[in-house]
C-alpha cells in the first residue's frame, strides 16, 4: 500500500510528466492564448462563486475564495491541463443543511475531512475506478450537467424584493437582458468565423459590457449579487469543539462532499480529455481535489471540485496547458482585491450568454439520435441519469446508473448460458457449455443438465465457457454431486488451473488438456484470489 501511496504522491508533484501530458511549446502565442482564457474564466467564475455561497448559505467571500484557492492549487498539481475547479452548485446544495444546522465553522471542519478522505483516496488509487461508468451514464451525466447549469442561468433574471423575496424582471429591463444575452451569443458564434487569435467568450464579455457601461443600460450587473471587495483569505483552524461528537457531525456530510467532488472531477477529467484528445491522471486528481479542498477549509473556503461549465469554457477558448488555471486564479484573487468596482459592473446578460453556450457545447446532441439505436436497456440508463442529475445530485445520478448498468450486464450474460448436447454411441452424452458462468447463470446451468435420462458417462466441455467466481465453483460442485449419487461416470474438460486447485468434490473428475484455458477465478474462500483476467 505505501508504494501505490508513494507513485500517486509523486505524480501529484507540479509540472510532473508521469502522467504523460502532451508537450505544449509556449511560444509568445500560446501564452497569449493561455492568459486570455484565463481572464474569461475568471470573469465566469465570479457570478457562479457568489450564487453558489447564496445557495449554501455563506458569505459570498466563502465562495470567492474557495474558488480562488482551489482553481490555482489544482490548476498547477490536478490529473489533466486546462481543468477549472472551484466551489460548484453539486457540493452548495448539500451543504447548505450542514451550515443551517450547525454553522459555517463545522462546514469548514467538514471540508478539511473531505480534503482528507480525497487525499486518501488518490493515494491508494481509488480513481482508476472511475473508468467502471459506462458511456450511457457519462452522456446522461453531461446531459444532466448542461440541463443543470441552463436552468441556474435563470434565477438572474429574478430581483430581490424588499422582504427578500425573489421575482422576475419584467419590462424594459428583461428585454434588455434577453437581448444582451441573444447579442454575447451571437457574438460567441462569430467571433472564431473571424478570427480564432482571442477567445469568443473573452470578446462577448467585452462588447455587451462595453454596451452596457457606455449607454448606462439598466440591467442587473454582478455587483447586484454582492459585493466581491475583500482582502487575502486567513489561515484559521475551524472553531469547532475537537470532539468525538464533532467528528460524528461532520463525517457524513465529508463523506458526502468527498465522493461528489470526485465523482463530477473525475467525470469532468474525461470529458475534457475527449474535448482535447489528451490523457489525464485519475489518481493525481484525486490528490489535487484532496489538498485544495484542506488548504481551503483551513483558510475559509467552501470546498469545490471541477466545474465542467468553466473548464469547457477554458478549452472551447483555445486552453491546453495549466498556465490557463494558473492565470484564472491569480486574476481572480486581483479582482477581489484591486478591482472589485469593475468587475461589478460587468453585466450579468454577458455571463448568462456564456454559459448559454456553454450548455449548447456541452450537451450530448447525438444522445437523441443514440437512444432509438442503443438497446433499451442503455436508452433507459441515459433517460434515468439525466433525469436524477436534474432532480438529485450527480452522486446518486451516476452510482444509481452504474448499479442499473451492472444488473443489466449480469441478467444479459445470465441468460446466455446454454449447452450443446451431443449423444456417441448411444451411452456417452456431451454437453458443450456455451457462456459465462458465474452467481448470475448458476441456476440456468443447473437446468441444462437431466442426470435422471442421461446414459452412463457424461461428458460436460467447458471450451467454450468461462468459470467466473465462487458461485460458479460451486455450482460445478453441486452437478457432480447429482451425478455421483446415482452412480454415472462424469468427466469435466477444459476447465483451467484455477479449477483444478479450488474444485474439491469434481477436482479429481477432471480432464487434463494441452488446450485448456488459463485465467484466474475471482474467489471468496481467502484462500486465493486468482487475476481475473486473460485469455482462453
Amino acid at each position: 500500500m505505501i508504494k501505490p501511496a508513494y507513485a500517486a504522491f509523486s505524480r501529484a508533484l507540479p509540472f510532473s510528466q508521469s502522467n504523460k501530458e502532451p508537450r505544449v511549446e509556449m511560444t509568445p502565442g500560446r501564452i497569449r492564448i493561455e492568459t486570455l482564457s484565463g481572464l474569461t474564466v475568471a470573469l465566469a467564475l465570479v457570478p457562479e462563486a457568489v450564487a453558489f455561497a447564496f445557495v449554501a448559505g455563506v458569505n459570498p467571500l466563502v465562495g470567492l475564495y474557495a474558488a480562488f484557492i482551489i482553481c490555482l492549487i489544482t490548476s498547477l498539481f490536478g490529473g489533466r491541463p486546462g481543468m477549472i475547479s472551484g466551489a460548484t452548485g453539486a457540493l452548495a446544495v448539500v451543504m447548505v443543511s450542514l451550515v443551517a444546522t450547525h454553522g459555517v465553522e463545522y462546514l469548514f471542519a467538514a471540508v478539511v475531512l473531505m480534503g482528507i478522505i480525497q487525499l486518501i483516496a488518490g493515494a491508494f488509487q481509488l480513481g482508476r475506478f472511475i473508468r467502471l461508468v459506462p458511456h450511457p451514464v457519462m452522456l446522461g451525466f453531461v446531459n444532466g450537467l448542461a440541463i443543470v447549469i441552463f436552468l441556474a442561468q435563470f434565477e438572474q433574471f429574478k430581483v430581490s424584493g424588499a422582504d427578500g423575496t425573489k421575482s422576475w424582471i419584467s419590462g424594459l429591463p428583461m428585454l434588455y437582458m434577453v437581448g444582451l444575452v441573444a447579442l454575447t451569443m451571437v457574438v460567441i458564434y462569430l467571433v472564431p468565423k473571424i478570427t480564432k487569435s482571442f477567445p469568443a467568450p473573452l470578446a462577448a464579455i467585452l462588447v455587451v459590457a462595453g454596451l452596457v457601461i457606455g449607454f448606462d443600460i439598466p440591467v442587473p450587473r454582478v455587483g447586484d449579487l454582492a459585493s466581491i471587495s475583500g482582502s487575502l483569505p486567513e489561515f484559521a483552524l475551524p472553531t469547532v469543539p475537537l470532539t468525538l461528537e464533532t467528528l460524528k457531525i461532520i463525517l457524513p456530510y465529508a463523506f458526502i462532499f468527498a465522493a461528489i467532488g470526485l465523482i463530477e472531477s473525475l467525470l469532468t477529467l474525461n470529458l475534457v480529455g475527449e474535448k482535447t484528445g489528451t490523457r489525464g491522471g485519475a489518481s493525481q486528481e484525486c490528490m489535487a481535489q484532496g489538498a485544495a479542498n484542506v488548504v481551503t477549509g483551513f483558510f475559509g473556503g467552501m470546498g469545490g471540485c471541477a466545474m465542467i461549465g468553466q473548464s469547457m469554457i477554458n478549452v472551447e477558448s483555445g486552453a491546453r496547458t495549466r498556465l490557463s488555471g494558473f492565470t484564472a486564479a491569480l486574476l481572480l484573487l486581483s479582482f477581489i482585491l484591486f478591482a472589485s468596482a469593475l468587475i461589478e459592473q460587468i453585466p450579468l446578460a454577458a455571463l448568462i450568454g456564456v454559459m448559454f453556450m456553454v450548455v449548447i457545447g456541452t450537451f450530448a446532441w447525438k444522445s437523441f439520435t443514440i437512444i432509438a439505436r442503443v438497446p433499451r436497456m442503455d436508452a433507459a440508463v441515459i433517460i434515468m441519469v439525466t433525469i436524477i442529475t436534474v432532480m438529485t445530485d450527480l452522486a446518486i445520478a451516476v452510482v444509481a446508473g452504474v448499479i442499473i448498468s451492472a444488473l443489466a450486464y449480469a441478467w444479459s450474460n445470465a441468460t446466455r448460458i446454454r449447452a450443446n448436447t451431443e449423444e456417441i454411441d448411444g451411452n456417452i452424452k456431451v454437453y458443450r457449455i456455451e457462456g459465462p458462468l458465474f452467481f448470475g447463470s448458476v441456476s440456468g446451468f443447473l437446468e441444462l443438465f437431466t442426470p435422471k435420462s442421461d446414459p452412463a458417462h457424461v461428458i460436460v466441455d467447458f471450451v467454450n465457457s468461462r468459470v467466473a467466481d465462487q458461485s460458479a465453483l460451486q455450482a460445478i460442485e453441486s452437478l457432480a454431486a447429482r451425478y455421483q449419487g446415482q452412480g454415472t461416470k462424469l468427466e469435466l474438460r477444459h476447465l483451467s488451473r484455477d479449477c483444478h486447485t479450488l474444485l474439491s468434490r469434481a477436482g479429481q473428475l477432471m480432464v487434463d488438456s494441452d488446450d485448456d484455458p488459463d485465467y484466474g477465478i475471482a474467489v471468496h474462500y481467502g484462500v486465493r484470489i486468482g487475476r481475473f483476467g486473460g485469455a482462453h
